[in-house]
């Protein structure tokens, strides 16, 4: 009973002063769609395989169609909201939605950059 009692208190104790047992990290999530520019969401984690394969080919778009089409990583990992915002059921997934902020396509799984630029072609981003 002693030992209960111990244990609560000290709870009690730490709880009181701010420590925190679990601390979740999260990451400013951009607004997406980007209004009135082609946006490709890849919804994912940074430690997931697949999505670190993807990391450097995101990183690389951004660049190539930087102020043409918006490339955006939410990790669902660290911002566990945004899952079911986006009806994510596998990761990495993309979502791929016009100028006008209408979703025209998703893919579930490593999507190589070949596939993504042919994706922003045919959504007219050149």
């Amino acid at each position: 009973m002693k030992r209960v009692f111990l244990l609560t208190f000290l709870l009690v104790l730490i709880a009181g002063t701010g420590v925190a047992f679990c601390d979740v990290q999260t990451d400013a999530v951009p607004e997406v769609p980007v209004k009135g520019m082609v946006t490709m969401v890849d919804v994912g984690a940074d430690k997931c395989i697949p999505c670190k394969m993807m990391a450097p080919i995101l990183d690389e778009l951004k660049e190539e169609y930087k102020g043409k089409a918006a490339i955006v990583f939410i990790d669902v990992w660290k911002n566990q909201d945004q899952a079911p915002r986006f009806k994510i059921r596998a990761i990495p997934t993309q979502i791929f939605y016009d100028r006008d902020g209408n979703e025209v396509s998703r893919h579930v799984g490593f999507m190589d950059k070949k596939s993504i630029v042919a994706m922003l072609e045919q959504l007219g981003v050149k």
